[in-house]
């Protein structure tokens, strides 16, 4: 009995050892993700490039007269920033 006992203690051990980065993560989340103005400046910069991407590739696709005027509007709100 204390075999099996000191082997799930093992297997137990070994499972948190490959899981600690997902057990860290689920119950100690980062709470700031940006920790100064220029961190924030960047993630917003890089959020507003994806979508102008998604945007561009869209129209790249089908043309600028399949854009939806939900998207132009988009597509000139950020090319003013």
């Amino acid at each position: 009995m204390s075999e099996v006992l000191i082997l799930a203690i093992i297997v137990a051990a070994v499972l948190l050892f490959f899981n600690r980065e997902w057990i860290k993560n689920r119950f100690f989340p980062d709470r700031q993700k940006n920790y100064t103005i220029d961190d924030q400046f960047n993630s917003d910069k890089r959020e507003r490039e994806k979508e102008i991407d998604r945007i561009l590739s869209k129209m790249g696709k089908n043309g600028v007269n399949d854009l939806s005027a939900k998207d132009r509007k988009r597509l000139d709100e950020l090319s003013k920033m």
